[in-house]
């Protein structure tokens, strides 16, 4: 029997929520896979934010005064894909709008199928009008704080009196699932310190997930938990109650300085006479019989499959097609009018929607002089960091509590902290939430300014899903480690990274950039800047690094192709030394003892793993010939990974453990890290022993 009563809307409205509602259900039955049940309990809160709240332009989907929605409960995306059919979003190829559909219904009927444009958890820039990837549960959550943050830069940086330009708010459909997630807790932390008011979570409290009841595992007091924060927090006892759901909306738009929560009483699966509040209907088929039963309860069809009523695509036109047209036109026109008044604000905004540079970004990048001490490439790296920023005023970003150790603060005059009472600011205090911060430059991202943040290397465990999902969506966040190998000495093998070097590199899309000297971070940035579809994980060190003479050797301009020969011998290599980072300055020494003996030695250098292997094969045989097999790799890591570059006869100098507590320079030489062992491990190579 039914469980509840009957929705109360009625009509029109009713029959859009069925249709959502049917959409979903056949979906998933025809994929003989996914979540049917929470599209149908979230149906009427779909319906009422897109058919009658939001700002947003079918027409125009990439309207840079669109809110935006995101679904952090990624599992339920037929929730998503039957709005984004009913409401009209056009498709975007390569930019352009075209008079395709985003969603077609046949694009449906293939849900979760190979090359649908409605895959099992909504992909960004696989499907117009997704406006970010999510499938891990509460990386949805961080990333509406970063389009958030983001919303709050650019209307600080943007407007002036008489043109909002920017002016959008973010909503957000969550889960128990989010919520349980460490990651919305760090989410929501920030975004309730920054009084974030453009910011609307609306918490599905279904009380299912997969193993059954919540009340198994959770048994927060949410609405408690989210006032501490510092949220508004409204209820919705009924999340079929449509006033009711107007009420909170408006709620949320009237709130001054909080971001909302809409905690929403829902049933999963709702209206399935034997489903509904079941944990079989969080991730999997209802079964043809459920399905026409609740169709039935419905009042629709019941052998009816993928039904879409004419009537409802007409109501969608006349709601959100209709005011979302009018909005973004008017959107237009005032930005054409801010143009002419503000003509290099709106060229600063153009470049951006272009994820490109201003010109003249890299005019005063430092140039650092040989020297034998040296500077740590963290120091060096904060040198170049500020230099670009001066030229590029949408290079923003913080760090994880840890900027007077990764040197990442924006010095010069003007930059300022972005708080509360200052969005206006560039310099970010993420607290210490690894994770948050990263998923948070995500959205930051996605919001068109180029983020960076960081941390010390060895923290990258804390936040590995979001640098992930940065390279799935090509998103060109930069994240700065620093503290890069136990050379960071004292503070002990906790804070040693060993194995993060192969853990990083393991991530397709990343690249991961380990200069060698203070001129290789200069040119690391020149790499940098330009990407537009790419993260980077650049890895610093804390001790010193020697500056090399250029002169003497190779150019650090080669740091642009990844690997390069940095000193060569007379002559065909006896042996090939190739090294990262702090370990180059050890295999210089070596190289120039090797050199002492008569033997034929090449010294490369390797920043960055991916660039290199990108390279054409005449390049990479230039700078690694197959023909030379004695080869030593050095690097104060794991050796997976150096097996592709050292070959059957290379040797390896690196860890074979964690590292310990002392000085960095006692513990290079405790592992072996000295240019004798190298010169060692070369000859032993050259042996062939």
């Amino acid at each position: 029997m039914q469980k509840e009563p009957p929705a109360k809307a009625v009509g029109i409205d009713q029959l859009s929520i069925n249709t959502i509602r049917t959409l979903a259900m056949d979906a998933v039955e025809k994929a003989k896979s996914g979540h049917p049940g929470t599209p149908m309990a979230l149906a009427p809160v779909a319906y009422t934010l897109w058919n009658d709240i939001l700002r947003y332009d079918p027409a125009q989907p990439l309207w840079p005064g669109r809110d935006r929605f995101v679904l952090s409960c990624g599992h339920a995306c037929m929730l998503l894909y039957s709005v984004l059919h009913l409401s009209g979003v056009k498709r975007i190829v390569d930019g352009r709008v075209t008079e395709e559909l985003a969603v077609p219904l046949d694009e449906i009927r293939q849900f979760r199928q190979l090359h649908s444009r409605c895959p099992g958890h909504p992909e960004h820039a696989e499907t117009t009008g997704v406006e970010t990837t999510t499938g891990p549960l509460g990386q949805g959550l961080g990333n509406s704080v970063g389009m958030a943050i983001a919303e709050c830069w650019l209307a600080a940086h943007f407007n002036r009196p008489g043109f909002e330009i920017f002016d959008y708010s973010i909503y957000t459909f969550c889960s128990d699932g989010d919520l349980m997630e460490g990651i919305s807790h760090e989410a929501a932390s920030i975004a309730g310190h920054l009084k974030l008011s453009n910011l609307c979570w609306v918490y599905d409290d279904n009380h299912i997930t997969i193993e059954g009841k919540t009340s198994l595992a959770y048994s927060d007091d949410v609405a408690t938990r989210f006032a501490g924060l510092g949220w508004h927090v409204v209820k919705v006892p009924d999340a079929n109650d449509l006033p009711a759901l107007h009420a909170a909306f408006e709620s949320f738009q009237t709130t001054g300085d909080q971001p909302t929560l809409i905690i929403l009483r829902s049933h999963i699966a709702y209206g399935a006479p034997h489903k509904q509040d079941t944990k079989e209907a969080h991730g999997s088929p209802l079964g043809d019989e459920e399905i026409r039963l609740t169709k039935i309860v419905y009042g629709w069809p019941p052998d009816a499959k993928f039904l879409v009523p004419d009537e409802v695509i007409r109501h969608f036109q006349a709601g959100i097609g209709a005011r979302g047209a009018k909005l973004s036109q008017a959107w237009s026109k005032e930005f054409d009018e801010y143009a002419r008044k503000y003509p290099d604000l709106a060229g600063e905004w153009r470049l951006m929607e272009g994820r490109d540079l201003p010109a003249g970004w890299d005019a005063e990048l430092p140039s650092f002089p040989p020297d034998a001490k040296g500077v740590g490439s963290r120091i060096s790296s904060g040198k170049v960091l500020n230099a670009i920023a001066q030229r590029d005023p949408w290079l923003i970003g913080g760090s994880a509590d840890l900027a007077p150790s990764t040197m990442t603060n924006l010095t010069f005059e003007g930059a300022g902290g972005f708080e509360a009472d200052n969005y206006a600011g560039r310099n970010f205090h993420f607290g210490i939430r690894e994770h948050g911060m990263t998923a948070i430059l995500n959205g930051m991202s996605l919001s068109n300014v180029r983020p960076y943040g960081s941390t010390f290397f060895v923290f990258s465990d804390y936040l590995r899903p979001s640098m992930r999902l940065a390279a799935i969506m090509q998103l060109p966040i930069i994240l700065i480690f620093t503290h890069d190998s136990i050379g960071v000495g004292e503070d002990g093998p906790t804070h040693e990274p060993i194995e993060h070097l192969a853990a990083a590199r393991a991530i397709p899309g990343l690249l991961v950039i380990r200069p060698a000297d203070a001129n290789e971070v200069v040119e690391s940035w020149r790499v940098i800047m330009p990407l537009k579809n790419r993260p980077v994980a650049l890895v610093l060190t804390r001790q010193n690094l020697p500056t090399l003479d250029r002169t003497k050797y190779a150019p650090a301009a080669g740091t642009a192709r990844g690997a390069y020969v940095l000193a060569d011998s007379a002559g065909k290599p006896d042996v090939i030394l190739m090294a990262t980072g702090s370990e180059v300055g050890i295999c210089v020494q070596a190289h120039e003892q090797l050199t002492k003996e008569g033997i034929k030695a090449r010294l490369v250098s390797m920043p960055c793993w991916e660039l290199f292997d990108e390279q054409d094969a005449a390049y990479r045989e230039s700078v690694l010939p197959a023909d030379v097999t004695a080869r030593v790799g050095v690097e104060a890591a794991v050796q997976q990974g150096w097996d592709k570059y050292l070959g059957p006869r290379g040797r390896f100098l690196g860890m074979k453990g964690y590292g310990a507590s002392a000085p960095g320079g006692v513990l290079f030489k405790h592992f072996g890290f000295t240019a004798e062992n190298v010169v060692a491990l070369a000859k032993a190579a050259i042996a062939g022993k």
